[in-house]
C-alpha cells in the first residue's frame, strides 16, 4: 500500500513539474516573440523614410514604391509567424531591389540621410536574425518537449501543440559576402 502511495505522489509530482516546464516554455516563447515583434516594428517604421529618401531622387520607380507599400501593410497585418515570415521575406526582396535602384543614383548614394537609414535597417535587420535565432530557439525546445515521450502524455492531455518557426530570409543575408583585397 505505501508503494502505491509513493507511486502515485510520483506521478503526481513529475505531473506537476512537467506542466510547469510547459508553462514555462510557451511565456519563453512569448517573450522571444515579443523581442521579434518589437524589431520587426522599428524595421516598419524606417521603410517609408527610406522609400521616401529614394523618391526624392527618382520618379521612375513608383510600381517598385508601391510593392514595398503594400508588402509593408501586409508584415503589419499577418498573425502567425509563418504567416509574417513569409510577408517579411517578400518585403526583404523588394528591399533589396531599393537599394539595387539606389546604385543608380550617385546623389542618392551620397545623401547622408539615406546612407543614416541603409545603416539603421542593417542594424535592425541584424537584431532581427538575433531574435528569430532566440525565438526558434525557445520553439525547437517546446516542440521536443511536445513530441517525445512522457511529455506527449502532458501535451495531449492539456492541448499543447507544436509552434511555428519563424524564418525569414532578410535583405542582408540574400548579398554574398563581400571580400576586398
Amino acid at each position: 500500500m505505501i508503494y502505491l502511495i509513493l507511486l502515485i505522489l510520483l506521478i503526481l509530482v513529475w505531473f506537476a513539474f512537467s506542466y510547469n516546464r510547459f508553462v514555462k516554455q510557451k511565456n519563453m516563447i512569448s517573450e522571444a516573440w515579443s523581442g521579434i515583434d518589437v524589431q520587426l516594428k522599428r524595421r516598419h517604421d524606417l521603410i517609408p523614410n527610406l522609400v521616401d529618401s529614394v523618391k526624392g531622387y527618382t520618379n521612375y520607380e513608383r510600381e517598385l514604391f508601391e510593392r514595398i507599400t503594400d508588402l509593408r501593410v501586409k508584415t503589419m497585418q499577418a498573425a502567425s509567424p509563418g504567416e509574417k515570415s513569409r510577408a517579411e521575406s517578400g518585403l526583404s526582396g523588394e528591399l533589396k531591389n531599393l537599394f539595387a535602384v539606389a546604385e543608380n543614383y550617385p546623389d542618392l548614394k551620397a545623401s547622408q540621410n539615406f546612407l543614416n537609414l541603409q545603416n539603421q535597417l542593417a542594424e535592425t535587420e541584424d537584431q532581427i536574425q538575433f531574435a528569430r535565432r532566440y525565438y526558434n530557439g525557445a520553439v525547437r525546445d517546446y516542440n521536443i518537449r511536445v513530441e517525445s515521450f512522457p511529455s506527449i502524455i502532458i501535451a495531449s492531455i492539456f492541448n499543447y501543440k507544436k509552434e511555428e518557426f519563424f524564418e525569414i530570409t532578410l535583405t542582408s543575408e540574400k548579398e554574398p559576402s563581400k571580400v576586398n583585397f
